[in-house]
């Protein structure tokens, strides 16, 4: 195993973050944003902003009007005062349940693109001793980063530098020339470490980049703008895992063999629309929409996967492992249902139909040995298993829960088996793991982003609420030993965690949660 560098910058708080950057005769600016996505400045008022003591400037930009002072309190106090008129003639007014609803109804009617397609599902489903149905609910999710986003922009001379947390440089370069009306090599991008990004900061249309280039040239250049979200900004700042509906139907012959499958999903495209749509967007199917769903392991002949593509004006992005935050959850609670349906064992069922996949069988087989899967358990305790594959690794989570007599639950650990590929240092794929359970076991608790007419609902951590440490489970990571080419480790530990632990309370309570977060699902 091999250290991390900056191991002690972190835990001693000596991490330098772009929160941190201060440069000579720097200036601080917060953005008003419209209160609906869509809506746009149709007027404001500096007066009263420019009478706080500190503001320097109040300048509109494409996103909003920034107030430009000389310190964040400044800038904080200057915007709280600033008076804007929006126009919302054309920003998005459903709220996420109107929307829900919406989804539910579409659900219902034929897919408009087929995302894969395999034998006679129809027929197989009609000739069906048997029919599992469920339709499951998502909710939109925040990243919820401990930073909130922020960057600055100088131009000194010729050249406009950048500092921030980029994680998509080569497309903020070409964004930030264009605003500054020169050419790309005149851009310099200074890349820091971040306090959170969980691809939040990879957005399509570079937004915190946009608003301190645009802020420092409204400006005139004549001094080094940061611009900084609070945390409410960035709760309420759009770019949200997508809200999604999946209505699946599988057939199960006489011996409870699975005779066909038919996948319906209904969900925003994060890609329609962005430059990528053209590289990853074909027939009207976005890849990462489907990604776990359409190319699944399984072993089953007859087989459809849809896809409608919501219309919605509410800004959504790749969250923490993208399109598998909710396909490995619907595929993986479905399997774990047909198992028990049919009378099989959740491991026993998997190894059958994941016979010609020998990673997945590895996994999963290691998972179910470390876990003790099979024995048994105090009064009280159950097990869940889920296997799934993104980014090219394989891992296999079992979740072991204890329930009370309250009806609620711990999960009170977590073992994980992960293939991927060769592992060049296995403390930091053990670190990710370990880090990609608890951000996904927070999501599928209690994670939960809602707008009320078209309005974001939460604004920090009082009402969104991630993973609190005394939730985190105790969670061992065992490693597939491989001289396959490394894979990626960041966000392949999310994925199984949600379903692991749905499929343990179902063993533990015979409830079969399908509306998420679980605690609004087990209250449904």
């Amino acid at each position: 195993d091999f250290r991390r560098l900056d191991s002690g910058l972190k835990a001693t708080g000596k991490q330098d973050y772009t929160i941190d950057v201060k440069l000579p005769g720097m200036l601080t600016a917060m953005v008003a944003h419209p209160p609906l996505f869509g809506a746009t400045v149709k007027s404001f008022d500096p007066a009263a902003a420019k009478a706080v003591k500190g503001v320097v400037d109040v300048v509109q930009i494409s996103r909003g009007v920034a107030v430009v002072a000389e310190n964040t309190w400044a800038a904080m106090k200057g915007r709280e005062a600033l008076t804007v008129e929006w126009d919302e003639s054309q920003a998005e007014k459903r709220g996420s349940a109107q929307l829900m609803q919406e989804y539910l109804a579409a659900a219902e009617q034929p897919g408009e693109a087929v995302a894969a397609h395999g034998g006679d599902v129809e027929a197989a489903l009609k000739g069906a001793a048997k029919v599992v149905e469920a339709t499951y609910q998502f909710p939109y999710l925040a990243h919820a980063a401990l930073e909130p986003l922020d960057a600055v922009a100088h131009k000194n001379g010729e050249v406009l530098e950048i500092w921030g947390g980029h994680q998509m440089p080569d497309l903020y370069q070409a964004v930030a020339a264009q605003i500054a009306g020169i050419d790309p090599a005149k851009v310099k991008l200074t890349v820091l470490k971040t306090g959170g990004g969980f691809g939040r900061r990879a957005v399509t249309d570079a937004d915190i980049v946009v608003e301190a280039v645009e802020t420092a040239k409204a400006i005139g250049w004549r001094a080094p703008v940061k611009v900084l979200w609070t945390r409410e900004d960035d709760m309420r700042g759009g770019r949200y895992r997508p809200l999604f509906v999946h209505k699946v139907k599988v057939g199960l012959d006489e011996g409870g063999k699975i005779v066909g499958w038919h996948h319906r999903q209904v969900g925003q495209s994060i890609l329609i629309g962005t430059p990528f749509e053209g590289m990853m967007v074909k027939d009207g199917i976005d890849a990462t929409s489907v990604e776990g769903v359409n190319d699944t392991p399984y072993a089953i002949e007859n087989f459809r996967s849809e896809i409608v593509n919501a219309k919605v004006g509410v800004p959504v992005l790749w969250w923490r492992s993208v399109g598998h935050t909710h396909t490995s959850y619907v595929m993986e609670t479905m399997i774990d249902e047909v198992a028990r349906a049919s009378g099989r064992d959740a491991v026993e069922l998997r190894r059958e139909l994941l016979k010609d996949h020998p990673r997945h069988l590895a996994v999963l087989n290691l998972a179910a040995e470390k876990a003790g899967w099979g024995t048994d358990l105090p009064k009280g305790k159950a097990r869940g298993i889920a296997v799934h594959e993104s980014f090219g690794t394989v891992v296999g989570e079992v979740a072991e829960i204890a329930v009370n007599a309250q009806g609620g639950f711990k999960v009170e650990r977590v073992i994980c088996a992960v293939d991927c590929g060769t592992a060049i240092n296995p403390d930091q794929v053990r670190a990710q793991m370990e880090g990609g359970i608890g951000f996904g076991l927070g999501a599928v608790l209690h994670e939960e982003l809602t707008l009320t007419n078209g309005r974001v609902d939460q604004a920090n951590y009082d009402a969104y609420l991630p993973l609190r440490i005394e939730e985190m489970p105790q969670v061992e990571t065992y490693i597939v030993p491989s001289t396959a080419m490394p894979s990626g480790v960041g966000e392949p530990g999310v994925p199984p965690v949600g379903p692991a632990v749905a499929n343990a309370l179902a063993a533990a309570t015979e409830k079969r949660v399908r509306i998420l977060p679980i605690a609004k699902g087990l209250s449904a």
